[in-house]
């Protein structure tokens, strides 16, 4: 089983981009990203789950579902 924590992380430096960026491109805090990363924080929102997805240039689907 693959971890979203694993695949945005993974997704984001396949695209050469920080964590800051990722943050700024998605209108999140970096401290989400990072929590998301490392597992502290769990998405609670539709609304964020889209935002990173499209900052990644990923389908939700792509993140969140094996």
């Amino acid at each position: 089983m693959i971890r979203v924590e694993y695949k945005i992380k993974d997704f984001r430096k396949e695209l050469k981009m920080s964590q800051a960026e990722l943050a700024r491109r998605a209108c999140v805090s970096r401290t989400i990203i990072s929590g998301l990363e490392n597992g502290t924080i769990k998405i609670t929102t539709t609304g964020t789950l889209l935002k990173i997805a499209e900052a990644l240039n990923k389908k939700v689907s792509e993140i969140f579902l094996e």
